[in-house]
């Protein structure tokens, strides 16, 4: 089964096409990477992706239509996860040809999952200053380092690395985005266990780990471009949700339950890293101070800011429906969020007070509230800190001089060997 030609631009017709299509084809009774194996084939999985490589050729705006479509239809759609949410966009987008004929269709059809190493102990928000490095030897890159923060690296068939490739030119310039291969002796993946009691991020150890010769996204020595695109993509990442699978009988439905509870277990306390402001009425009203005036005024102040933070993300959404790239509106949305957290946490500790610090049954809405002020600090860190956010916007929005980099131009063996 080849694609079509590419559908008219109309989600109406898009919609019908695609209900007589799965009604043709979707048996929930089947394995659910046969029926990913039927989306791929026929241009459903990915349909604004070039009918190359397993799209239709539709517009941006298509892709949430027709997943939301399916799911509408009691069907299954593509996996959920960093592979086709990080990974697979940036194959597309940067390439080479064999790479995206290699790597796109085990990823859209879940036959490989994916991480992501980017952190180390000593390049976070300066990522450019990354030391891990990755030597050609024969048919592979030799890697040695340190990753750290990589959610899911403890079950991922495939990672989203960056190495240093060439330390004599600047920082940036020498890096290289490659897809490694996590199962493989020379990779070590431990789990870190969090303050808040949970263990969602791993440190990954490199130690001669070997990547193919032709594992390189983009081209060698232009890995930062490439991890920009991988950025971008990141800072709405945090925004999708669960699919919301039919509860019916069938293999493919209760493999998709399955993969989905398995990836979002890891996210599990994300709810409580964005502050929840959604919580703050309902916990006022049952600590008996919903009529106390600076706690009325804190709240409509917290509401306030999230419905406007929810409108610009609906504006984000529109530009990308309509086939713009993420861009610096992620970095807005990042900012608001960090902010909200804080205001949040804020917020429930003037309702519980000192019980805010309790955890266990009998503590202000079982705990919740504790876990919020344990895991909020990580929303101005994770996906890029609130500075790296604001040196975007202001470089790219306002317009304003970039911030003075005395390492810009020097060669990265001589950052490296300093003092």
């Amino acid at each position: 089964m080849t694609p079509r030609e590419p559908t008219a631009a109309d989600p109406d017709q898009i919609r019908a096409e695609l209900s007589g299509w799965t009604r043709q084809h979707w048996d929930p009774g089947m394995a659910l990477r046969d029926w990913r194996e039927l989306l791929l084939r026929a241009g459903w999985a990915a349909p604004s992706w070039p009918r190359r490589w397993h799209g239709r050729g539709l517009p941006a705006w298509a892709d949430e239509l027709v997943g939301s479509e399916l799911i509408r239809l009691g069907a299954v759609g593509v996996p959920v996860g960093s592979g086709t949410w990080l990974a697979a966009p940036t194959i597309l987008a940067h390439g080479p040809d064999e790479l995206r004929d290699r790597l796109l269709a085990p990823t859209l059809t879940g036959e490989q999952t994916w991480c992501q190493l980017f952190s180390e102990p000593g390049a976070g928000s300066d990522l450019g200053g990354l030391s891990t490095s990755a030597v050609l030897d024969g048919d592979s890159w030799v890697v040695n380092g340190q990753k750290v923060w990589n959610t899911s690296a403890h079950h991922a068939d495939m990672a989203m690395l960056l190495a240093r490739t060439d330390a004599s030119v600047p920082k940036h310039q020498g890096i290289t985005y490659f897809a490694l291969p996590m199962h493989q002796p020379g990779v070590q993946v431990r789990q870190l266990r969090q303050m808040n009691f949970h263990a969602s991020f791993n440190e990954v150890f490199l130690t001669d780990a070997r990547v193919p010769r032709d594992n390189v996204i983009g081209a060698v020595g232009a890995g930062w471009t490439a991890a920009l695109t991988t950025l971008a993509y990141e800072r709405r990442f945090s925004a999708l949700r669960r699919p919301d699978y039919s509860p019916g009988p069938g293999r493919a439905l209760d493999e998709a339950r399955a993969e989905a509870d398995d990836h979002f277990a890891t996210y599990s306390w994300y709810p409580q890293r964005a502050g929840r402001p959604d919580l703050v009425v309902a916990h006022a009203k049952a600590a008996g101070v919903s009529d106390n005036p600076v706690i009325r005024q804190a709240i409509a102040r917290l509401i306030t800011m999230h419905r406007a933070s929810a409108w610009t993300a609906d504006r984000a959404s529109a530009a990308r429906a309509a086939g713009a790239r993420p861009g610096a509106e992620g970095s807005i949305g990042k900012l608001a969020a960090s902010t909200i957290a804080r205001e949040s946490a804020k917020v429930h500790s003037m309702i519980a007070a000192a019980g805010a610090l309790l955890t266990g049954p009998d503590s202000p809405l079982h705990g919740i509230i504790a876990e919020i002020l344990m895991s909020v600090p990580g929303q101005s860190i994770a996906g890029g800190t609130d500075e790296i956010q604001r040196n975007i916007l202001a470089e790219k929005v306002l317009g304003l001089p970039a911030d003075i980099r005395v390492d810009r131009d020097v060669p990265f063996s001589e950052l490296r060997n300093r003092g």
